[in-house]
């Protein structure tokens, strides 16, 4: 197992562009980055890693060997991940509760849901006592309001759909006070900001190590999940003219293609689970690809 970078930055890289940018941001946290790595690469393989493999994994983005096993123990403490002992290595996979949670984050990143084009408006007497879950957003202590997609779950009540009459009423304030639109944006600038240099290192002549595709894989996919976690993916009409997630989704799919060859290369080749190297590919992982494909064909 190589060494355990210790140093809070990316290891060292030759690459002046993105890799460099890359190499120049703080480390992620090590137990988010450490679902990002099982939800991208090891779940759908079937699911279990070796903990030298993570280690050396995590080493590439500034997380040395103590932060992640420290990070692991509170993941398995948190009912994340579960362990299992084979001779005298240890192997981890996702819990079933933290597989549904990225499942549907899966589905956030590799087959997102259309636009809503209108609203679900809930009047209730009971709204006065819950939280509401994401997105729904109380407008008064009876009243709350979500954008319409299929994956919104309703709420109790009275359910109604609703559609702004234009001309009255600044929809945009009202959005942006009720669900932070203006830190969703700054997250998805962040990103693109972050990524954007990925093009070029696509499309230069450069060959790129299949470590190295990797590695600017799970970043982008880090990143990215953070962003569109916290979007709220209201109707377009009620988010700013220059609303950066269109932008952030197409940089996304291009460099995801663009980078998964290579990084599927290099999961092959160290990846380890019980059975062995885990697949460069499989049924699961050419689908993602399939739709983010069609995705950048449309």
């Amino acid at each position: 197992m190589t060494e355990a970078v210790t140093s809070d930055t990316l290891a060292p890289v030759a690459d002046p562009s993105a890799l460099a940018e890359l190499a120049a941001t703080k480390a992620p946290r090590a137990p988010a980055f450490i679902v990002t790595i099982y939800g991208d690469v090891v779940e759908p393989r079937g699911g279990m890693l070796w903990m030298g493999t993570l280690i050396e994994c995590c080493a590439r983005h500034g997380l040395n060997e103590s932060l992640v096993r420290t990070a692991v123990s509170r993941l398995v403490g948190a009912g994340r991940l579960e362990g299992v002992r084979i001779g005298r290595r240890s192997f981890y996979r996702l819990s079933e509760p933290a597989r549904a949670e990225f499942r549907e984050a899966a589905r956030l990143l590799f087959a997102p849901p259309p636009e809503p084009e209108d609203w679900m408006l809930c009047l209730s007497d009971a709204l006065r006592d819950v939280d509401l879950p994401l997105p729904w957003a109380r407008l008064a202590p009876t009243i709350a309001l979500a954008p319409n997609r299929e994956d919104i779950a309703p709420v109790a009540g009275v359910l109604m759909r609703a559609k702004q009459l234009e001309g009255h009423g600044d929809l945009g304030e009202l959005a942006s006070e009720r669900w932070g639109l203006p830190g969703v944006a700054e997250a998805y600038a962040r990103f693109l900001a972050r990524h954007r240099a990925v093009r070029d290192l696509l499309s230069g002549s450069e060959p790129l190590s299949p470590e190295d595709a990797l590695a600017l894989r799970l970043r982008l996919v880090h990143d990215y999940r953070n962003a569109a976690l916290s979007d709220p993916r209201l109707p377009r009409a009620a988010c700013p003219q220059d609303w950066p997630a269109d932008d952030a989704r197409r940089l996304f799919v291009e460099a995801y293609v663009g980078l998964s060859k290579r990084a599927e290369t290099h999961v092959g080749a160290s990846f380890l689970s019980p059975d062995g190297h885990l697949a460069a590919c499989n049924e699961e992982t050419e689908r993602r690809l399939f739709q983010l494909r069609r995705e950048a064909a449309a």
